[in-house]
């Protein structure tokens, strides 16, 4: 006895899915941006994937419909009448059918002939075709729904190539191989004047060679790090070793006495050919005199040995995030604005390129936080740069933020790269303290000066600082 619910997994397992799956990978644009990376390939995959999954718990929900509930019901009673009572309920049967099903007219062909109605096997040959009825009828609702569903999905996709090709310098930079997260940001819808927003910066940040170095450079220092909770001690392993052994039988090197009667020179058998010398070769025997084969060989053997090399190189870090502390008081407008956002757009590519995550906080007079690598980042990264610098500088709270952010486990090891003019005091001895803490446990903190009239007290707490002003000679300074 089948009931609704067995209905639809049955048809769910049909195969409709798996068909709307390759005719959606076989798409050729969505075959050529598959092929393009190797992460994009497989975060593409993973999205269709789940999208079955979706689809397939639905299927088995489409007989819920009241049509298709009411019909199954019936079925179910009719199947269980024995056939005598099956033919007395014939006629009710029909009217019901009229009213749910679409077999009504088929169901009322095979009654037509009374003589059918009393045949033995008529019942079964009657709920047969009713089965196959609500099977096709089941199968063309469920395609139906694979379809809208499979539109969708195809309308998603090709989003999502849409925003990638709008973003030709993401795509191209970094490991190909680490482009997923890309192609999950990808989903954000942009309109025009989105595009020509992303297209500007990039342009900008292209024809600023020096902020490219500071951003390349700022990707390559992680590299540098190694952990300072690991041990100093001397570090044992495991080293192979060849030994000279006289049990290992590779080469006669000579002869010398002994009684190993495997290595045994032939003339000393000589003695057992006479019953009188025979004692004279067992004498030997016992006092290691017989004359025998030196044989000596190599053996490989693993030995323990202590080096310091591998535990220097085993203590390296692994890359952390980045977290950007942006002046956006009014004080930056202009160049400096342009630089800022320029150099947090090139360092949100090495964050995506590196599997890195991104933290904003943007401060004047209040603070405003974005994090630009999570999975709606795009948007972010959009109201981020078209965000309109303004107000006053408050420096020290957009330093208590990044320091909270760096003391969560997902930013630890991170790298806080401060963007500003520093026309500011410098800091409370207290925020100073908390930074030295957070830099003996090798977190890194950066700044890039963007005036030619910061507060020399306020950029001292850095680690690394660079000065990139208006003038052609861009200076580069690391402490």
């Amino acid at each position: 006895m089948l009931d609704s619910l067995q209905f639809g997994v049955m048809l769910a397992e049909s195969g409709l899915l798996d068909e709307a799956v390759r005719e959606v990978m076989m798409r050729p644009q969505l075959m050529m941006i598959a092929e393009s990376s190797p992460g994009i390939q497989s975060a593409m995959k993973s999205q269709v994937s789940k999208w079955k999954n979706q689809i397939r718990a639905q299927l088995g929900q489409v007989t819920i419909e009241e049509k298709f509930a009411e019909e199954i019901a019936l079925y179910q009673l009719s199947i269980e009448l024995d056939s005598t009572e099956f033919v007395k309920r014939l006629d009710d049967i029909l009217i019901q059918l009229s009213v749910c099903s679409a077999f009504f007219g088929k169901a009322s062909e095979l009654a037509a002939h009374p003589h059918h109605r009393y045949s033995p096997m008529f019942q079964s040959y009657f709920c047969n075709q009713w089965f196959e009825s609500i099977a096709a009828e089941l199968k063309q609702a469920q395609s139906d729904e694979v379809k809208q569903h499979k539109q969708a999905l195809l309308t998603d996709l090709y989003q999502r190539v849409d925003t990638l090709n709008a973003m030709p310098e993401m795509t191209e930079s970094g490991d190909a191989n680490k482009l997923g997260r890309l192609w999950d940001m990808a989903a954000a819808k942009l309109s025009k004047t989105e595009v020509n927003l992303l297209q500007q910066f990039a342009a900008f940040l292209k024809g600023q060679k020096g902020l490219q170095k500071i951003a390349e450079q700022l990707g390559r220092m992680a590299d540098q790090v190694s952990d300072p909770n690991s041990s100093k001690a001397p570090v044992e392993e495991l080293e192979l070793v060849e030994e000279q052994l006289d049990q290992v039988t590779d080469d006669i090197v000579g002869i010398h006495e002994g009684n190993d009667l495997s290595k045994l020179l032939p003339n000393e058998t000589m003695f057992l050919a006479y019953p009188e010398l025979e004692v004279i070769f067992y004498k030997h025997l016992v006092d290691h005199q017989l004359m025998n084969y030196h044989m000596q060989g190599k053996q490989r053997k693993l030995r323990k040995v202590k080096t310091h090399k591998k535990a220097a190189e085993q203590a390296m870090l692994d890359k952390g995030p980045f977290i950007l502390a942006i002046d956006s008081s009014g004080s930056m407008e202009g160049f400096p604005e342009k630089c800022a956002k320029a150099l947090a757009y090139g360092l949100m590519q090495i964050a995506l390129a590196e599997e890195r995550d991104c933290y904003v906080v943007m401060f004047s007079t209040e603070l405003i936080t974005y994090e630009l690598t999570k999975k709606d980042g795009l948007r972010e990264v959009l109201n981020f740069l078209s965000y309109s610098f303004h107000g006053g500088t408050d420096m020290p709270s957009a330093l208590e933020r990044a320091i909270e952010q760096m003391l969560d486990d997902k930013y630890k090891n991170a790298d806080l790269v401060v963007l500003s003019d520093f026309i500011a005091p410098a800091p409370p001895a207290a925020l100073t303290q908390k930074i030295e803490q957070l830099k003996a446990e090798k977190n890194r903190f950066h700044a890039l000066n963007l005036s030619s009239y910061g507060n020399p007290e306020l950029m001292q707490i850095f680690d690394h600082l660079w000065d990139y002003t208006r003038s052609p000679i861009q200076r580069l300074f690391k402490r």
